[in-house]
């Protein structure tokens, strides 16, 4: 019995919350831009007061540039490899696992993406209301725990599938 070929495509889907948490990031910025000062406290003591200042485009272009580049290197690391994955011509049986790769490797961007922001709407929120959501270190201890759990439920899948397949 033959195999059909399949040739996997590049979708947006592979890169979806990396380019929603750009978007997202890029709405707060036209929000909160109106209600900051020239010069925005960035790094904050333990008590929560700021001590170090820099311009709020310095700050706007540090946050989202990184942002922005996190997102192109997602967008074509996912598309490279779907078209090596194209070239090589696997079976389609292994093509509902390509898919889970190719949108697992391009999502994964946006961990770090996720603190980025973080980060930025807590400089906002500081500087317009002069309040703090929550220190940066629990937040960025959460999406890592989170980004672990979903990657471990990804390889037990992964694990269990492949032990399937051999028995």
């Amino acid at each position: 019995m033959a195999t059909k070929k399949v040739s996997p495509a590049f979708r947006l889907g592979y890169i979806v919350f990396p380019a929603t948490i750009l978007l997202i990031s890029l709405v707060l910025t036209a929000i909160f831009y109106p209600r900051l000062t020239a010069e925005l406290g960035y790094h904050f003591q333990g008590d929560g007061s700021p001590d170090r200042w820099l311009n709020r485009n310095r700050i706007i272009l540090a946050m989202l540039v990184p942002q922005l580049i996190l997102t192109l290197v997602a967008t074509a690391t996912t598309w490279g490899v779907t078209k090596l994955s194209a070239r090589l011509q696997l079976p389609q049986q292994s093509a509902s696992n390509r898919e889970k790769i190719f949108w697992l490797m391009g999502n994964m961007m946006a961990l770090p993406q996720l603190v980025l922001s973080f980060a930025m709407l807590d400089i906002f929120i500081y500087n317009a209301y002069r309040i703090h959501i929550m220190p940066l270190w629990v937040f960025a201890v959460i999406v890592m725990v989170g980004g672990g759990i979903v990657l471990g439920v990804f390889f037990f899948r992964a694990a269990k599938e492949a032990r399937r397949a051999t028995h």
